[in-house]
């Protein structure tokens, strides 16, 4: 989910990358060979704040340490702190990116010091959403002309007096402000904080019957227990998005690819080849993330259940590496 376009400034971006680099999990495995007699050494993965990308990570990295033999860190930053990694060398790929065509036009095309390897797998969709019971009460309201007629139901102590619309994280990818602007929305965005802060807030609104409306993905396994109901905007259209300021039209589809730098891809590490044969689903995702959130595993123990039951993708991966 762009996820996020605020700009980072560079005194936090490096603070934050050598926090991240501190961060690891993958145990004291360093410099084992694989069958083919190739060293891994040291793999650094981003881990950006949503659980499905956790499941991602956590997925590849166990399979990175156990069976190619690499010392995997786990690097827990931000989007836009993540490119700025690849970009420095610090950072070795970014498994699940949500478009970020300036990052892209910046890292890739300009500088070439990060390159895309293809797909993930893995569709995903942003837009806005209200609870089932919201929706059925009030069919309309899925459709945002029909917004402005119930913005007072959605006034908060913090909206001021407008409609309040939840957005997550503030460095997800949204062009929420500028969709409430330009669309002459009596509302104002709040953000919640993070993907946690908004499954609270959707689930009690159900449950309690809440006006809440919000910002809100696929894939995601919340969306298994409590199916968020669509609010369309206009349609999307290529380029109805690229000015930030001026956009007026739904989010994309995004077929979510992953990222690597160019000084990985240059290492002869046997992970780069794990990272581009690395492709699985949306359902695939969603279980691992269910794990780890709803189920309460530790995101190591959830990819190694999701591991154990799928051989034969996990093999499919390594075909030609170990």
């Amino acid at each position: 989910m762009a996820r996020g376009r605020r700009q980072v400034g560079l005194a936090c971006v490096a603070a934050a990358i050598l926090l991240a680099v501190s961060a690891c999990g993958g145990g004291n495995i360093k410099n084992t060979k694989t069958a083919s007699g190739k060293t891994c050494g040291t793999f650094n993965v981003a881990v950006n704040p949503w659980v499905g990308y956790e499941a991602d990570a956590y997925v590849v990295g166990a399979i990175a340490q156990k069976k190619l033999g690499c010392a995997v860190k786990y690097q827990n930053v931000k989007e836009q702190v993540a490119w700025q990694g690849m970009a420095s060398g610090t950072t070795d790929t970014i498994l699940e990116n949500w478009g970020h065509d300036d990052l892209a036009k910046k890292y890739i095309t300009q500088e070439h010091v990060v390159k895309d390897v293809g797909w993930d797998g893995v569709t995903g969709h942003i837009g806005w959403f209200v609870p089932p019971w919201l929706a059925k009460a009030h069919p309309d309201i899925t459709n945002w002309k029909n917004l402005n007629k119930y913005a007072s139901k959605f006034k908060t102590s913090e909206s001021g007096g407008k409609g309040q619309f939840l957005d997550g994280d503030p460095s997800f990818v949204t062009n929420d402000q500028a969709l409430v602007k330009n669309l002459n929305l009596d509302y104002k965005v709040v953000f919640a904080g993070s993907e946690a802060a908004l499954i609270q807030v959707y689930r009690a609104a159900e449950k309690k019957h809440q006006w809440v409306i919000g910002y809100w993905y696929t894939p995601q396994w919340f969306n298994q227990e409590i199916p968020m109901v669509t609010v369309h905007l206009p349609k999307y259209t290529p380029g109805c998005d690229l000015n930030p300021a001026t956009v007026a039209c739904d989010y994309p589809t995004y077929h979510l690819n992953k990222l690597v730098s160019t000084k990985f891809e240059q290492s002869g590490s046997p992970a780069l080849q794990l990272v581009k044969n690395w492709r699985w689903t949306n359902d695939d995702q969603n279980l691992v993330a269910k794990y780890i959130a709803q189920d309460h595993m530790s995101p190591s123990a959830a990819a190694d259940k999701w591991i154990a039951a799928n051989p034969g993708k996990v093999n499919a991966w390594l075909k030609g590496i170990s």
